[in-house]
């Protein structure tokens, strides 16, 4: 009987063991030298995952010989972040999984990194703002503080709020009209000021909608993303808590100045919000343009319209 059950034991065929599956997700978080990919472990091939990760290239079929990160054992999903790569570069990249059998790769993903790239630029007053390179375009980091055009004119300084409802000409102030806050926020202007192309130093413009578009999109896919976590300042030494998802991957520095009030002069919202201008008109014959706005309790943007006696802060944009 004994021998009888060895042999039926030994005659016992060994499970095949064959390559894992596995699958990449979307490249996200992509800054200039840095990004973020996932990928999912379908299937360990009936043995252990014994090592797993992304490998990256710039040329197709990248593997485990190249670039790559080591992400634990086992199935399942799994994030990874690849560092040190080259600005305005083109890379392919896809997920692997070894066992014993060989090393399984998951779909291909190109993507292209950033464009480094931080200046300063000095308006009028003498005020030196930092500068990003984001997807093409040369943003201020800092929201403009400037009191005069770039041809030497004064832009009013108004304090009290009826005259601020009231006015149908260029005005800006400080947010509760305190010059402490204009280092830090910059100041808000109504569009009347804005829409003067010499607000900005010459050679700059006021962001226009599409700019911003461009911007939500390249941060992050566009409106309701998660793309204002990217932009946003991170901490809470200006945001208020929790300043949700804030990690400014672009470098862009997002900060929560405030806004005053079309119909009543009042402040609102500073370390709350931000709402920039756009040079863009919501609609012929209608006293409102887009803005761009972000919140201290959200990591999506949203595109809205405004009032044209309404103070806002602005980011000026390189011409190219």
């Amino acid at each position: 009987m004994g021998m009888l059950l060895l042999v039926a034991i030994s005659c016992k065929k060994e499970a095949i063991k064959v390559i894992p599956t596995i699958t990449t997700s979307a490249v996200t978080n992509i800054t200039a030298t840095s990004a973020t990919c996932g990928g999912e472990i379908k299937s360990d091939g009936g043995a252990l995952v014994t090592s797993r990760g992304f490998c990256w290239s710039i040329t197709q079929n990248p593997n485990i010989t190249d670039n790559k990160t080591t992400d634990g054992e086992g199935v399942g999903s799994f994030t990874s972040n690849m560092a040190r790569l080259t600005p305005n570069t083109a890379y392919y990249i896809r997920a692997y999984a070894t066992n014993i059998a060989g090393t399984g790769f998951g779909n291909e993903i190109e993507f292209k990194t950033f464009e480094s790239g931080i200046g300063t630029v000095t308006d009028i007053d003498g005020n030196v703002y930092h500068t990003v390179t984001i997807d093409g375009l040369v943003w201020m980091v800092e929201n403009l503080k400037v009191t005069k055009y770039n041809d030497g004119s004064l832009i009013p300084n108004v304090t009290d709020n009826q005259k601020w409802s009231e006015l149908r000409t260029a005005g800006y102030c400080w947010y509760n009209n305190d010059i402490s806050n204009r280092d830090i926020y910059g100041a808000l202007y109504n569009i009347y000021a804005v829409n003067k192309a010499i607000i900005c130093p010459a050679g700059w413009r006021v962001a226009t909608d599409t700019d911003w578009q461009r911007l939500a999109k390249i941060s992050g896919g566009g409106f309701g993303n998660n793309e204002g976590g990217r932009l946003k300042e991170v901490g809470t030494s200006h945001w208020q808590s929790p300043n949700s998802g804030a990690t400014n991957e672009t470098g862009f520095t997002a900060l929560p100045g405030g806004t005053r009030g079309a119909t009543t002069g009042t402040f609102y919202n500073l370390g709350a919000i931000s709402v920039w201008w756009s040079i863009t008109n919501d609609m012929e014959g209608i006293e409102s343009n887009w803005t761009f706005n972000l919140k201290f309790n959200d990591q999506t943007t949203t595109r809205d319209t405004h009032n044209w006696r309404t103070g806002l802060s602005v980011r000026c944009v390189k011409n190219q």
